[in-house]
């Protein structure tokens, strides 16, 4: 991974990031007339906000992106053998699913909330999951598990806190949701071209 792709990635997840924010808020308003961002109800104010939000979140989804990878290398290093961290993956991911929803319900979340999100979660990180591993090995679904639930989980954190509610929870945890999902499934794309630039390269006849 070079610095130019590392730029491209970085950009385009916060692109990715401001369009889901604009198709999920449009989609929160047309369903509840009643939902405004900031206070304000303008479609065009809310529209631009929205995006410039999608950009942060975007790129805050970026950064929980790289240091999971600093993470998965200095965890290889410790345990040694691959199966320990990915078994500690797994095991991690369930506890956060439980605890998802037990903060969802010690928030007086409604009686669906609290176990649909912490279950719609885990089914779309299962998907995203089984799509790695279609494109690359099996071995990839347990790391993609953990990330698009656990890393997902920790990046929403802020609007799990305090006063909050459903609407703030969607609107934060769609984008990361979709920015984490694109990040996983372009990196083995970009890693591919570099492997296959470097075969060329090493392939080319000394003249």
């Amino acid at each position: 991974m070079n610095l130019k792709k590392w730029f491209f990635l970085f950009w385009s997840s916060m692109a990715v990031g401001a369009v889901v924010c604009v198709v999920t808020g449009a989609v929160m308003q047309w369903t509840d007339p009643e939902f405004g961002f900031l206070g304000f109800r303008a479609v065009g104010f809310n529209a631009l906000m929205m995006a410039m939000v999608g950009l942060m979140i975007g790129a805050f989804s970026q950064m929980g992106f790289f240091a999971y990878l600093t993470l998965n290398y200095i965890a290889l290093s410790v345990f040694g053998k691959k199966y320990l961290w990915n078994a500690l993956q797994g095991y991690t991911t369930i506890f956060a699913a439980i605890g998802l929803g037990y903060l969802l319900y010690e928030q007086r979340m409604n009686n669906w909330f609290f176990w649909l999100l912490p279950l719609v979660l885990l089914i779309c990180s299962a998907l995203v999951s089984w799509l790695k591993v279609k494109q690359t090995n099996k071995t990839a679904f347990v790391p993609t598990m953990f990330l698009m639930f656990v890393i997902t989980f920790i990046e929403a954190w802020p609007a799990l806190q305090g006063e909050t509610n459903v609407s703030a929870i969607v609107f934060m945890m769609v984008p990361l949701f979709v920015c984490n999902a694109y990040q996983i499934m372009m990196m083995h794309r970009l890693l591919k071209k570099e492997t296959t630039g470097q075969a060329a390269v090493a392939a080319k006849p000394v003249v």
